[in-house]
């Protein structure tokens, strides 16, 4: 699900005080029990499984619709196993943080079913199905289906506006803390949320600069002054976004060690073709064959720029990103992006 940078030994009850603020607020989610989400999954048969990583599996499932139980609705089951306080930990955080926070560009969590069994405590978290996978599926050739240039560009708009809300759009601020292109999902309008909270954190209280913290994150991703001294504040959250944004670009992602040595790092491959626009074009992703718009890709590229500056005070904020992006959307034609479709089959879920 992640891979851990470095560790450093967190502070003690620094987890326990993280959202201890947020468990106040009301909550809309349901309280499943384990016996309601064994019907909704086939007492979670490998035939409806969609995904499954070192946290469990996740299951496509149907169940009644809390606000009308007469309509049924599909739904992703992720049960966690076992293992590891970790697991535990992102399981009280990620439904904390999705209890009382709704975005159109975050994943909605319907609910959670926390039960003893026999074998143990049961965790599991249910979330709105996303038919159209990650975004990372898509641009890792994984489906045979290519992402249009007009919707990279609408995915950036959508995934702009889900950080600018954590960071800006509330009376505290989430740091998602993990941001990347696995973690952005498509509906079936091909609309991009945000998933998995497991990693966020609270920003910092009025006063403070930072959140201090362990560092984890993926490699590729992760801001180089929070792997360097784990603070964390929301400018850790753009230089992420900034990588991402190459990821759209290029259809390459920000480290792979199956390519040639010079090119294994993104960023570091794209920056001597930045200068003019023929040596920019070799950067594009070749399975856009060429239908994209090469100034609003050089404009995107700007921004991610601007992300990607080393001092992060300098960087800007996701609202001032957001508005860049509007900009290359509002005045120039980006093509036409995907049709709705109800589905591309299995996916993975937060």
């Amino acid at each position: 699900m992640y891979q851990i940078l470095a560790q450093n030994r967190p502070r003690k009850n620094s987890f326990g005080n993280s959202f201890a603020s947020l468990g106040q607020r009301q909550s809309n989610l349901k309280a499943f029990t384990f016996s309601e989400l064994k019907t909704a999954t086939k007492n979670f048969s490998r035939s409806v499984m969609i995904g499954e990583g070192g946290f469990g599996g996740v299951y496509r499932g149907v169940t009644r619709s809390t606000d009308d139980p007469s309509k049924k609705i599909d739904i992703a089951v992720k049960q966690l196993s076992r293992r590891g306080l970790q697991g535990h930990k992102e399981w009280v955080t990620e439904v904390n943080v999705l209890g009382i926070v709704e975005h159109p560009n975050l994943v909605k969590l319907v609910g959670y079913c926390a039960e003893d069994d026999e074998r143990g405590i049961q965790r599991l978290l249910v979330y709105e199905y996303m038919p159209n996978r990650s975004v990372q599926d898509h641009l890792s050739n994984k489906l045979q289906q290519v992402l249009p240039w007009a919707t990279r560009v609408k995915i950036a708009q959508d995934a702009a506006q889900g950080l600018a809300y954590l960071h800006e759009g509330m009376d505290f601020q989430i740091i998602f803390r993990d941001f990347k292109s696995s973690n952005i999902l498509l509906d079936d309008q091909w609309n991009a949320k945000l998933s998995d909270f497991g990693l966020a954190r609270l920003g910092p209280s009025d006063g403070l600069s930072h959140v201090s913290t362990a560092v984890v994150g993926t490699i590729g991703y992760a801001a180089p002054e929070y792997i360097q001294t784990g603070r964390l504040t929301s400018k850790s959250d753009v230089w992420s976004f900034g990588v991402f944004l190459y990821e759209l670009i290029t259809g390459r992602r920000p480290l792979d060690r199956n390519r040639p040595k010079n090119e294994q790092k993104l960023l570091e491959w794209v920056r001597p073709h930045l200068s003019d626009i023929r040596k920019f074009r070799l950067i594009m992703d070749p399975g856009l064959e060429g239908k994209y718009n090469i100034k609003a890709a050089q404009k995107l590229a700007a921004v991610a720029n601007r992300c990607l500056v080393r001092q992060a005070k300098t960087r800007p904020r996701m609202s001032e990103i957001l508005e860049m992006i509007n900009k290359i959307v509002d005045t120039t034609d980006n093509g036409s992006p995907l049709p709705h479709v109800k589905s591309l089959g299995p996916e993975r879920c937060s």
